[in-house]
């Protein structure tokens, strides 16, 4: 217990620096629970439950709703999932969600009052959850942590961004800070001549080319430059960090001592105008407004398109996807990659600016009316805790060895066969929480993975940081949809060339008058307060 009690006292003193200095913490963060109270004095890890006393108790019945990528999932009585069962002593049922309608899945539910024993949660500061929680809808785990093995060692700088005030209503779903950056069809830039952008007059040249000088070679004009999907809420596909390129803050930026959003920045407006001109010369899809994101990757591989701004591990699986694709063809050449990835551009100042995330992607929460007692709190928190054990971490991403995968060089080396591994495999990745990390075995680590996982490294060091992330607003819980409908159907409007720069302009006004103005207010005396 001692070293326990250590690491705690470590991450009080953190996140008491971080909550003095919130304006230098990561972007893409919210804060966590630094009082850690237990109210009801959680057992040690000594008196945690044994793999044998486990056995003997009555599986844990639990519910689990998840957003789910594909037409085809597991079944709660498929082989991976029944192996999870036996070894977490649980009776699981799977309540699978389309992922492009999971945000008004989860608010339809948070209305009806009947919830499962585990439901993801997308967007933590998102209004229908924030005053969930602050309701008493949610336990409230943070000071329960520290007495599992696993959650223990979770990353305190990650529990205060996926906190709400200060207080853990769920397991964060960590993820790397620098994930963020640009794939592209390496194969593509080869042929059209080009190198890696540098300016953003590069990138644009870049997408120019896809589009006009046949990067495919099939001597048809039926190629363009980059995908973007539909865009939702505050989040703006691929716009998010072209953004920053243009020297606009990342959400709130600091000026002259005061907190000011984004998009009331000139950077941004000039963004904005980039992007029409991208879409007016049709150098990206057409339709991103309405595009889903469970097909982003389909023109890449299809020899459409030849960027994506995203993830930059996205690169990898969209490699994967075109040596499949010219596998069936017989035309692969395994040890060439047709992807490769760029952090992003430099600013007019040559200064490198790229998009944090939070470190974490959604989280899972429990609410209060499925798991009605402390007890049965602290049984969801062991398998929660179990679910990070390596083994298990590399069954929930990959299926049982011998079946879905097998190891060679101790690396995994997945089934080709997709549909084997969409029925009986995907989407339970959606449970991975990686706490304290990702320790499951990895697939072949090709130069392109190794490449990723670098420059994912390197981006921490240009990352842009949001200063108001670790706030929470009450304007922004009663009005942030509504704010962000605004300015997310302006922006669409003004790309494709509904509203001109005036027409914006108004949606601008708008926004301020339906509650931008209160809420410019209110985070700069959270801001001011923070300091």
């Amino acid at each position: 217990m001692k070293g326990n009690r250590d690491t705690l006292s470590k991450w009080a003193s953190l996140l008491l620096v971080g909550a003095l200095t919130a304006g230098s913490l990561i972007g893409c963060s919210q804060p966590s629970n630094s009082e850690g109270n237990d109210p009801s004095g959680a057992a040690s890890p000594e008196a945690q439950p044994t793999n044998a006393e486990m056995k003997e108790e009555t599986p844990l019945k639990l519910n689990i709703m998840l957003p789910i990528f594909k037409t085809n999932y597991p079944k709660d009585d498929s082989p991976v999932a029944a192996e999870i069962e036996k070894q977490t002593n649980t009776d699981i049922h799977f309540e699978w969600v389309p992922n492009a309608s999971y945000v008004d899945k989860f608010n339809i539910t948070l209305a009806s009052g009947k919830l499962p024993t585990i439901m993801y949660v997308p967007d933590v500061k998102s209004p229908s959850f924030v005053n969930a929680a602050k309701s008493g809808a949610f336990w409230e785990i943070g000071g329960y942590l520290k007495d599992y093995p696993n959650l223990s060692g979770a990353n305190p700088v990650i529990l205060n961004n996926s906190s709400v005030e200060g207080k853990n209503y769920g397991i964060y779903r960590g993820r790397a800070l620098g994930r963020n950056g640009v794939y592209y069809r390496k194969d593509w830039l080869d042929n059209v001549g080009l190198t890696v952008p540098e300016t953003i007059d590069d990138f644009y040249n870049m997408l120019k080319a896809f589009k006009e000088k046949d990067p495919d070679q099939n001597g048809q004009d039926d190629t363009y430059g980059m995908v973007l999907v539909k865009w939702t809420g505050n989040w703006s596909s691929g716009f998010d960090n072209i953004k920053l390129w243009f020297g606009a803050p990342n959400r709130w930026g600091e000026i002259d001592g005061k907190l000011v959003p984004d998009h009331l920045t000139e950077p941004y407006f000039e963004a904005l105008k980039f992007m029409k001109k991208l879409y007016d010369e049709k150098l990206i899809n057409q339709d991103f407004a309405i595009m889903d994101s469970a097909k982003w990757t389909d023109p890449i591989v299809n020899n459409q398109a030849g960027v994506i701004i995203d993830v930059i591990d996205g690169a990898a699986r969209a490699d994967d996807k075109i040596h499949a694709a010219l596998a069936a063809e017989g035309k692969d050449q395994p040890d060439v990659h047709y992807m490769d990835v760029f952090a992003g551009v430099k600013d007019k100042d040559g200064v490198l600016h790229t998009l944090p995330t939070s470190g974490f992607a959604g989280m899972l929460a429990v609410p209060k009316s499925a798991v009605k007692t402390e007890e049965e709190l602290k049984r969801v928190l062991a398998f929660f805790d179990q679910l990070n054990e390596p083994e298990l971490q590399t069954m929930l991403g990959y299926g049982l060895e011998g079946t879905h995968h097998t190891i060679e060089d101790d690396s995994v080396v997945v089934s080709k066969d997709t549909v084997l591994m969409e029925s009986e495999v995907e989407g339970l990745n959606q449970m991975l929480t990686f706490i304290p990390e990702d320790r499951a075995r990895k697939v072949k680590q090709t130069p392109l993975r190794l490449k990723q996982t670098e420059l994912q490294k390197e981006n921490e060091k240009s990352i842009v940081a949001n200063p108001a992330e670790p706030f929470i607003s009450q304007v922004y819980t009663e009005k942030g949809a509504q704010l962000d409908n605004i300015l997310n159907d302006a922006r669409i409007k003004f790309i494709v060339g509904q509203i001109d720069e005036a027409g914006f302009q108004a949606a601008l006004d708008l926004w301020k008058k339906s509650g931008g103005d209160d809420l410019i207010k209110e985070m700069n005396e959270l801001y001011a307060a923070s300091k």
